[in-house]
């Protein structure tokens, strides 16, 4: 008795625990994952104020198409900048470099405050750092002097043999993002271009850039020094290029020539300090390196929304 006892016990540990086996085989395994999207983008009236007293209840967020769940929100009034000024140094804009020396000296004077960094990269057919950052405008200044002097002085970053002669913008925007800015946190960042956006030597192309930029959370702002003058061919291209890395980073695009710089140095200084930041997990399926196109929208009739137009997935 006690043997077929312990025999039946046997079996029904053995076919329980195979059923139980046979029950975690068959048993769906789900698993999550979670992408989180960061954007910082600043919101004008229909006066063209910035307005700076929203909050999250204030803001919808689409994906793709899908309503997004805002899952962090901040709005920050003086957060500290790292900037990088880009300066083209190549032949077309000979003409111009005394007003870029005048022109990042007046930007300096009015959006650099003591906690903010910035670095300036000269660049034509080779990317070279005149001034690594710095929370020293006169420092900046006299890095761009000397660069003028002798090009060939100055560190270069990311060579390339194949620029020779050419001017290679969007590399210099790439590389300022990959080697200079992705990795910085908990500072607004932005690059300011002065150039005429003309573009013919890059290893990299336009989207590269502006996915670098996007990606990084960089804003891309353009001061355009074009010629005077019936435009050709290359300066409507570089028009429209700077126009259009501006707009998908969530920059603005200026004519040096026939603008108050002054005025809208200010007005790039406000902005930076004045951004709202946006979280949430996005609920699209992640298919690899595909552009999400994100819309960021008030509830109040008229506001206008400054922000990069999406991301790419990495």
């Amino acid at each position: 008795m006690t043997v077929r006892m312990t025999v039946r016990a046997l079996l029904t540990i053995i076919l329980c625990a195979f059923a139980a086996s046979l029950a975690t085989a068959q048993a769906p395994v789900y698993h999550a994952e979670t992408h989180l999207v960061t954007f910082s983008f600043s919101v004008y009236d229909p006066s063209g104020n910035l307005v700076s007293s929203l909050t999250q209840n204030d803001f919808n967020v689409i994906e793709d198409g899908v309503p997004q769940q805002i899952r962090f929100f901040s709005r920050e009034s003086n957060l500290p900048l790292t900037l990088g000024l880009l300066i083209d140094a190549s032949p077309s804009q000979n003409k111009f470099i005394h007003r870029h020396l005048r022109d990042v000296q007046v930007f300096l004077a009015s959006v650099l405050q003591p906690q903010d960094r910035v670095f300036a990269m000269g660049f034509g057919d080779h990317l070279r750092i005149a001034s690594d950052f710095n929370d020293d405008p006169a420092a900046v200044i006299e890095g761009i002097r000397r660069y003028y002097k002798d090009y060939s002085a100055f560190p270069e970053i990311d060579p390339d043999e194949t620029r020779d002669g050419g001017t290679a913008l969007d590399d210099a925007v790439y590389a300022s993002v990959t080697e200079k800015l992705a990795n910085v946190a908990s500072r607004r960042k932005a690059i300011v271009l002065f150039t005429d956006g003309e573009e013919n030597s890059s290893a990299h192309d336009e989207m590269d850039a502006i996915s670098a930029a996007q990606n990084a959370d960089v804003l891309v702002y353009a001061i355009r020094y074009s010629s005077t003058g019936k435009p050709t061919a290359g300066m409507r291209h570089g028009m429209a290029l700077l126009q259009h890395m501006a707009g998908q980073t969530g920059g603005s695009e200026f004519d040096a020539l026939h603008t108050n710089l002054s005025q809208d140095f200010a007005q790039i200084g406000a902005e930076l300090r004045s951004l709202y930041s946006i979280s949430y997990y996005s609920t699209n399926p992640r298919s690899g390196n595909t552009f999400h196109r994100v819309v960021i929208e008030t509830r109040s009739r008229g506001m206008t929304v400054h922000a990069r137009s999406g991301y790419y997935e990495r």
